[in-house]
């Protein structure tokens, strides 16, 4: 379906104290919530142990490492996971720290500290990675909570029972944000045949969502949540090759993958269209009488944003479904989507569009619904350049801003290595560029030129304090091996300043496959 260019050929066919709650109150409606302020963090606590972890090496490596201030100050291994600097939500599944050894050292001390916390953590190793206990990490995510927590890693070559070139590496603090992430994520896979995998936040394992035999095709992808998160809209293909054509599907999050019962045999005809893709939907139009699916499907070869009523009747023009108008622009458009509290289109305006996500010269532009009449399109001031292509839009679940990529103008979005995520006001503004895009220096990658793409956010944002707190989700080819992979990082907003943040990996995905175009929503898929 190309899945809208993204083929599915593209890869394939092609002993710690006991933790306080979390607060208290919900996300509150349209994802604009306000949980309570945080409890008294004030400790001092006893997450960490009062003796080191020896998780492998010799018996005593703290014999060998010394004071903490021993060795060289620089020169040691390099912090990958997390990134200093970085804001974990309360809820992620429990850290995994992973560094490069900077020359020949073998052992490695992982030091953590924190102002309430009675003890240091102190880690011995000879792996380059070491994940924190669960227990422990619920202790800390309570108690530790918009505090700096301070993280240094030091090695050494071993041999025998010496210790030589002793070096300083990373140091530097972390954070846990004093609000959740929430809701679920589900992503294509294209390893061993597309499917749709997903999971909750905090989980540490992903599951099958869907398969291309649960459609009865040979291919899916393209994905959406209904806004009950009970389905999963998305384009399917009898072709396992590059996914063209392309129809529509809806079935059930939970895994029994059932129709929508008020589904009509019309509008499972409308679906069953060729080249229809990226079926979106409102929680506007989402009740009994009133169930709308957004598409991009091209009509007279110009790809246009197509309302599709799902209680259909009628298979006509006007009735069953039509095009939404779009007054003086006369572009082509793609990747259209709802706003979320407001009945409000966003989607792309270019001259040149391949299929409903592929394009040249994108513009970003908002229209409205209408009764599925449309009206007078507005671009995005900062965010419709003919300087860049501006493309995969996505408002906020407050629509006060807007995700979306950006490259150089007429460069093809098509998995293009060049693309990096931005976001804007959704008025217009000036674009920022997320700190999530740049990957650590010691991983030997830079961006541009690791495909950072199909930003996402978090169904809800939460304000505490004043601070509103916003997740993304993207994937990216910043690998060591360069698959794609996902990740996920903060956007805080103070009302004055918007601060991002470096990104946050989610190792609870295979690291050996390809896993992109992520949908982040209130998807009722199993709990793990």
């Amino acid at each position: 379906m190309r899945l809208g260019a993204l083929a599915c050929a593209l890869f394939v066919c092609i002993s710690c104290g006991s933790p306080k709650p979390h607060g208290n109150g919900d996300a509150g409606p349209n994802g604009d919530g306000v949980i309570g302020q945080p409890d008294a963090f004030d400790g001092p606590w006893d997450d960490f142990p009062g003796a080191p972890i020896v998780d492998s090496g010799p018996t005593d490596p703290s014999g060998l490492f010394g004071d903490p201030t021993q060795g060289q100050p620089s020169g040691g291994p390099c912090l990958i996971e997390p990134e200093i600097g970085t804001l974990f939500p309360r809820n992620w599944l429990r850290p995994r720290f992973t560094w490069v050894p900077m020359g020949s050292e073998n052992l490695f001390e992982l030091r953590i500290t924190a102002a309430n916390e009675k003890n240091p953590l102190v880690v011995y190793t000879q792996s380059t990675t070491w994940t924190m206990p669960a227990a422990m990490w619920a202790g800390v995510s309570s108690h530790i909570v918009d505090q700096p927590i301070t993280v240094s890693v030091r090695g050494g070559t071993l041999s025998g029972s010496t210790l030589t070139t002793e070096e300083h590496g990373s140091s530097g603090d972390i954070r846990v944000a004093p609000a959740d992430a929430p809701g679920a994520i589900v992503y294509w896979t294209t390893s061993g045949g597309t499917a749709l995998r997903g999971f909750h936040v905090g989980d540490e394992s992903v599951k099958d969502i869907l398969r291309p035999t649960d459609a009865g095709s040979q291919c899916v992808g393209c994905h959406s949540s209904t806004p009950d998160g009970t389905f999963v809209g998305f384009s399917s293909s009898q072709n396992p090759g590059n996914g063209d054509p392309t129809t529509l599907g809806m079935l059930s999050a939970d895994g029994t993958h059932k129709a929508p019962a008020f589904l009509t045999p019309d509008a499972i005809a409308l679906m069953s269209r060729v080249n229809q893709e990226l079926p979106v939907f409102s929680a506007q139009h989402w009740t009994a009488g009133d169930h709308v699916a957004l598409t991009m499907w091209p009509v007279n070869n110009k790809f246009e944003i197509i309302w599709t009523n799902l209680e259909a009747t009628s298979q006509a023009q006007g009735t069953g479904w039509g095009v939404i108008g779009r007054g003086t622009d006369a572009n082509p458009a793609a990747y259209a989507s709802f706003a979320h509290t407001t009945d409000t289109i966003l989607y792309v305006s270019s001259s040149t569009v391949t299929s409903g996500v592929t394009v040249n010269h994108g513009d970003l532009m908002t229209v409205p619904y209408a009764n599925h009449a449309g009206g007078t399109p507005t671009p995005i001031s900062g965010a419709a350049t003919s300087t860049y292509n501006e493309y995969y839009p996505t408002f906020s679940p407050d629509d006060r801003l807007v995700a979306y990529n950006r490259i150089a103008d007429g460069a093809n979005s098509y998995n293009n290595a060049q693309a990096e995520v931005w976001i804007i006001p959704s008025a217009g503004g000036t674009p920022q560029r997320l700190a999530a895009n740049t990957p650590p220096s010691c991983s030997g990658k830079s961006s541009p030129g690791v495909t950072n793409s199909w930003p996402k956010w978090a169904p809800a944002v939460t304000t505490v304090g004043g601070k509103r707190y916003y997740w993304v989700t993207f994937s990216s080819t910043r690998s060591a091996a360069g698959n794609p992979q996902l990740y996920v990082t903060p956007v805080v907003d103070d009302g004055v300043t918007r601060t991002t943040y470096p990104a946050l990996y989610l190792w609870n995905q295979p690291s050996n496959e390809n896993n992109h175009t992520p949908a982040w929503d209130n998807f009722d898929i199993p709990v793990n």
